[in-house]
């Protein structure tokens, strides 16, 4: 089997004892035509979010490829009908780092909210002069209201820290309703639209699909409070980048804070890097011992699991 990059021992150990793995050992993820050649006669693959896992790779690897274990909770990397199709079972690893991703959209949420890169910087630069009574003023959180789109598992964690922390009001946009938020947070239940008016803060937690792709874009932005921060923790498909460096150079949203970005990494020249008013952080949701760990032990429970013809710990389910 082809293990695309090697991950935490938690999981790798494992991997390495019970099958016969060739692991990709450089830093960076390898290229398309490496995976082409290193599948060839893999009976599993365990591929991380930056891998491509589509029919050529499918097919590269033969009718033995029994099992794709995909160390992330999302699998937009996969074509899931073209391995359906083949019969190659799919895993996930759900439910780990939902406290860490939460723990990350609040950091990003504060550090944009409170112009802390702007503050950072100044003192990197060592223009700090003296306290300054009109610099680097921020939003305040007590008591606003928090737009969560997307009231999944990280979603209601994320609304759970800021209304039980800042007291904020929850309101939310999903495409069915969420007893458990609306008992547990009191979330009202929103159409996208009336929750970009009514929020202070936008928080993103859901999937890329067809109706997400791009659904932050010039509009949505106009449509926020000027005083909005926009936090992005999911994935950077959801967002236009362009758009949104247009609404924070202009005013149209007071600030933004990005754990994912469109492409990933951004190009050098991406311009939402200069801004004082964008944190953009290296996709770190899950980058804490625990969350790490255990995505890393499930991914090679679902490896070894379908490799064996046994049921995957965690497996997507065709959609019927």
């Amino acid at each position: 089997m082809f293990v695309a990059r090697r991950i935490p021992a938690a999981g790798l150990d494992r991997v390495i004892a019970e099958c016969d793995a060739d692991v990709w050992q450089d830093p960076m993820p390898p290229s398309r035509e490496v995976i082409l050649d290193k599948v060839r006669g893999c009976d599993g693959i365990l591929s991380l979010l930056t891998d491509t896992m589509d029919a050529a790779v499918f097919d590269a690897a033969g009718p033995g490829l029994k099992v794709v274990s995909n160390m992330a909770v999302g699998y937009n990397n996969i074509n899931t009908s073209d391995a359906f199709d083949r019969g190659i079972r799919i895993g996930n690893t759900p439910g780990v780092l939902t406290e860490a991703t939460a723990d990350m959209a609040v950091t990003l949420l504060l550090a944009a909210a409170r112009c802390l890169r702007e503050g950072i910087e100044n003192v990197s630069a060592r223009q700090w002069k003296n306290w300054e009574p009109l610099g680097f003023i921020g939003q305040d959180l007590g008591g606003k209201t928090i737009g969560i789109v997307g009231m999944g598992r990280i979603g209601l964690a994320t609304a759970e820290r800021l209304h039980r922390g800042w007291g904020m009001k929850v309101v939310y946009a999903s495409r069915t309703a969420k007893p458990d938020a609306e008992h547990r947070v009191s979330a009202v239940r929103l159409s996208l639209d009336a929750l970009l008016e009514q929020s202070d803060f936008v928080s993103v937690h859901t999937d890329l699909n067809e109706s997400t792709l791009e659904m932050f874009d010039a509009s949505a932005f106009k449509a926020m409070k000027s005083t909005a921060v926009f936090v992005n923790t999911s994935r950077g498909g959801i967002h236009v980048s362009e758009d949104l460096h247009d609404a924070l150079v202009s005013g149209e949203i007071f600030a933004a804070g990005l754990d994912v970005t469109n492409p990933e990494p951004p190009s050098s020249d991406d311009p939402l890097l200069d801004l004082p008013n964008c944190v953009v952080a290296p996709h770190i949701g899950s980058a804490t011992v625990s969350a790490r760990n255990g995505m890393a032990s499930i991914a090679a429970a679902n490896l070894i699991a379908g490799v064996r013809g046994e049921n995957l710990p965690h497996e997507v389910i065709p959609e019927n």
